[in-house]
């Protein structure tokens, strides 16, 4: 008995590392060369009712992941869109859910899927960057930073 309770903190502190470890290895998608592009001229520095961002989304892991929601603390509203030429007529449609396949990724592109970014809460500038939350439907959220950039600037 005495040689099952000294067993029992190494006991403890086995399950502590392997829960660690497990945790460790978890892996998440990530947000890359995210930016938005900002109207040029003398608009650039004023607030925009409506801005577009781009960027890629990295799924690495073996699953898949999949976005159910954009949030920005630095907009009223934001959200996944895609524009699709039909009928010879450019059409652009939200996108409520985002499939990216295990060891794949997602582009957000000018005429393709990208983001809404609705009326900023402060005038924005060139230069600066702000953040977007993407929430996974297993309730993770993804965490980018999006740089603003002049429409001129190298994509």
């Amino acid at each position: 008995m005495n040689m099952t309770r000294a067993a029992l903190p190494w006991l403890a502190l086995g399950l502590a590392l392997a829960s660690l470890a497990a945790c460790a290895g978890e892996c998440t998608p990530q947000v890359r060369e995210g930016w938005v592009r900002m109207p040029p001229g003398p608009m650039a520095s004023a607030t925009m009712p409506m801005l577009a961002g781009y960027g890629r989304i990295d799924n690495a892991c073996a699953t898949p992941a999949t976005i159910v929601s954009v949030t920005s603390p630095a907009f009223a509203d934001a959200s996944l869109h895609e524009t699709r030429l039909v009928d010879g007529i450019s059409r652009m449609r939200a996108v409520p859910a985002l499939r990216i396949a295990p060891r794949s990724a997602a582009v957000l592109e000018r005429g393709g899927l990208h983001l809404m970014l609705m009326q900023p809460r402060a005038p924005l500038r060139s230069g600066s960057k702000v953040a977007v939350e993407f929430r996974l439907q297993d309730g993770r959220t993804l965490r980018g930073e999006f740089e603003l950039r002049g429409e001129t600037a190298a994509e």
